[in-house]
């Protein structure tokens, strides 16, 4: 059951570190070393998170689930063992992508999984090793590396070893600072060419517009473009948004930058900082009021609006719904003036108060979720 590809032992593994090495050569040429600003922390999450993932926690799954499938199921070991490669690969990389989607959505949706994965987007500048920036726990509960040990004791190992290197070379190529896609929206007769890569694969301005700091730059989407190696399931499930433009800046809004052993380790280690996400004693704190603000606004000009009702910048977007199934309102203004923004989160009239809070007195109701979402 031991990973082969092309009958050298281990060879996946030799492929994945021999694409690592050539972006990393690409990036040093390009400049990238003298231009980061990346301290230890950054470092020992991305370098040491890769070397954990690749030597520690992925063989250790994938010889658990071959353990538990011989335990279970010993019947099935080698079921496509005569199978062909294309079919192993299929099988298992449409399947591992889907679920890689969904798990990832998850952790933009739910507190829990979001605390593991936020060290992932705290990242402000990016590069190759960013792919490997998540919590260490983030990574025992992911599915598609549970299906990779599935498949290989069903015997299409080959599969897995392919699909691995295929989806590597997409995934590190995303999170790279060589952006090949800059080169096919520059020149009018390849955007076609631009337009059908996109439209299959993640390419870097897909991926980067998913790790832009706020939505307000117009290019930035941290709430969408969840795919990993596929864009097709953002297409499918309605979370793609297709920028041509890199985000402005990177990272998380307001992020109080805990020590690198709180955000790699959490939940065993938290952070001391009760202003975090993963300190024990952090409360999100409903902030909306019945009185919609009185705020003045510049025709043209964006504006993020709070949909959760908890940010601290009411009625305007903090960051504070990264976690949560709720997506601020970007809108941009036809005229300048004076407007009243709804706080109170009930309107139904966009960011835009439409008197619903004359409706309520004393506490107000939950958020309706079809309004949050306008």
């Amino acid at each position: 059951m031991e990973g082969t590809f092309l009958k050298v032992p281990n060879g996946d593994v030799y492929l994945v570190l021999g694409i690592l090495m050539l972006f990393i050569i690409i990036e040093i040429i390009s400049g990238y070393l003298s231009r980061t600003q990346r301290k230890f922390g950054d470092w020992f999450q991305e370098f040491g998170g890769f070397l954990i993932l690749s030597l520690g926690i992925k063989p250790g799954i994938v010889l658990i689930a071959i353990a538990l499938g011989a335990l279970i199921i010993p019947s099935a070991a080698n079921f496509f063992g005569e199978s062909s490669l294309l079919f192993m690969t299929l099988f298992y990389l449409i399947l591992d992508d889907l679920m890689q989607y969904w798990y990832h959505r998850s952790a933009h949706e739910y507190p829990f999984l979001w605390k593991l994965h936020r060290p992932h987007h705290q990242a402000e500048e990016m590069g190759f090793f960013v792919s490997y920036r998540n919590a260490a726990f983030y990574y025992l509960f992911m599915p598609n590396l549970w299906w990779g040990g599935i498949c290989t004791f069903l015997g299409a190992g080959p599969g897995v070893a392919l699909g691995l290197i295929l989806k590597q070379i997409i995934i590190i190529s995303s999170h790279s600072t060589i952006s090949y896609d800059k080169l096919l929206y520059r020149y009018k007769a390849l955007r076609p060419i631009a337009w059908l890569v996109e439209h299959i694969f993640v390419t870097p301005a897909f991926h980067h517009s998913h790790h832009g700091k706020s939505k307000i730059d117009g290019s930035s989407d941290p709430n969408g473009n969840f795919g990993n190696m596929f864009s097709i399931w953002d297409q499918l499930f309605g979370t793609a948004s297709f920028p041509h433009e890199f985000p402005v800046e990177y990272g998380i809004p307001n992020d109080p930058k805990e020590h690198w052993s709180a955000a790699y380790l959490y939940p065993v280690i938290a952070s001391k900082d009760n202003s975090s996400e993963i300190s024990r004693g952090h409360i999100k704190h409903d902030t909306r009021v019945a009185e919609p603000a009185e705020v003045k606004l510049e025709k043209g000009k964006n504006y993020l609006y709070c949909a959760c009702g908890k940010s601290k910048s009411q009625p305007f977007c903090d960051g504070t719904h990264h976690g949560t199934k709720f997506k601020p309102k970007l809108f941009v203004p036809k005229k300048s003036g004076s407007f009243k923004l709804c706080q109170c989160k009930m309107t139904a009239a966009g960011p835009f108060c439409d008197n619903t809070h004359l409706d309520w007195q004393g506490v107000l109701p939950p958020i309706k979720k079809e309004l949050a979402k306008v």
